[in-house]
């Protein structure tokens, strides 16, 4: 078991990751000391798989244990559901003494961090990751939020977990297509920081993908450490954390076009990062075998790398601009790479540049 902490000046928490990790009650009962109940806040799916576990694992707390579960599905990410929740909470009569824990992939993590942030000015919360992309991810570094039809994560607020519980045992039963979902933030973290870690990624993605325990652990421990390294620096976003983004403004224009669910997140960051080495591409601030390297080892993972074919060029644009991540000063801010293991932030192109980049993911 690898075991990393976050430090901000604030807040501080553990990050613990290993596989059956929630066998070892100690780790339990150090993130949920004094709760008077813990309400478990997951998806019809991984209630009807994992339930059991989860309940033999929290049973030696002697804790009141109930369960939230909502539908399975980014489309479910919203206000509405938000409502739901803390309308169960309070008819359960939990008061700020409860915990609670998002067990789930980025959905249910998302949706029960925004609900601990606001149910009686703030409550507990831990993180128990089902899938990669969570895992790797969106579980770190506090991003809380839910959807508007508007815009993607438009709703929401910083409030950090009081522990990240990491345990690649839940993997075994996503599917195929959640887990290259996954490995799209992966590859990103590669592009982004380490050109050595991309380089092992093009060795090991087939024993990624099927899981190879060594493989796996090592890749989350990795991931987890440049996430853990940009939030301790740049908690709220305000400049460096904002390189986690590649791909994501033009990824999150497609989920909010084409309809949140329709395409999952991983798939269209995927596109996002093409999308990105292309306009890098046209300005000449990258080469194009570093371009094809990324494109070929998204398409050996299994990834989409071609725009959808129902959304034209110019439809990207005014999702683009709405995107809470790519405003500056009035303009879209895009992170692009100069080189695989290094991106920088840019807030001056085109529209024309980024429409041809994004014909030429087509």
């Amino acid at each position: 078991m690898y075991e990393l902490n976050l430090k901000l000046k604030t807040h501080q928490y553990p990050i613990f990751i290993g596989n059956s990790i929630l066998q070892k009650s100690n780790i339990l009962r150090s993130v949920c000391i004094n709760k008077s109940a813990i309400v478990l806040v997951t998806n019809h799916t991984i209630s009807t798989l994992w339930k059991q576990y989860i309940i033999d694992a929290f049973k030696v707390l002697s804790i009141q244990f109930y369960e939230f579960v909502i539908p399975d599905g980014e489309e479910y990410k919203n206000i509405e559901t938000i409502e739901k929740c803390i309308t169960f909470l309070l008819k359960k009569n939990c008061n700020r003494d409860i915990i609670l824990i998002a067990f789930g992939g980025g959905v249910i993590g998302d949706i029960t961090g925004f609900v601990a942030s606001i149910y009686q000015r703030g409550v507990s919360y831990i993180q128990i990751p089902t899938t990669l992309l969570a895992q790797v991810d969106a579980s770190i570094g506090g991003k809380t939020g839910v959807n508007h039809t508007l815009g993607k994560n438009m709703l929401g607020v910083f409030w950090h977990p009081d522990a990240v519980i990491i345990d690649t045992n839940f993997l075994n039963t996503l599917s195929r297509k959640q887990l290259v979902s996954g490995m799209a933030e992966v590859v990103k973290y590669g592009i982004i920081f380490d050109e050595l870690f991309f380089n092992w990624l093009e060795k090991k993605y087939y024993e990624l993908l099927n899981l190879k325990k060594e493989d796996i652990l090592y890749c989350i421990k990795k991931c987890c450490e440049f996430k853990v390294n940009v939030v301790i620096k740049d908690e709220r976003e305000s400049y460096l954390r904002t390189i986690l983004n590649l791909g994501h403004t033009f990824g999150h224009a497609i989920e909010s076009y084409i309809g949140y669910g329709k395409y999952l997140h991983g798939e269209a960051i995927s596109i996002g990062i093409v999308m990105a080495a292309r306009t890098a591409e046209i300005l000449n601030i990258i080469n194009t075998v570093d371009v094809q390297r990324i494109i070929y080892l998204l398409k050996k993972i299994g990834l989409p790398t071609i725009a959808p074919k129902n959304m034209n060029p110019d439809e990207y644009i005014p999702y683009m601009i709405k995107d809470k991540k790519s405003i500056n000063n009035g303009k879209i801010r895009l992170i692009l790479p100069k080189k695989i293991g290094h991106v920088e932030i840019y807030s001056d192109i085109e529209n024309k540049i980024i429409l041809r980049a994004i014909s030429n993911a087509s």
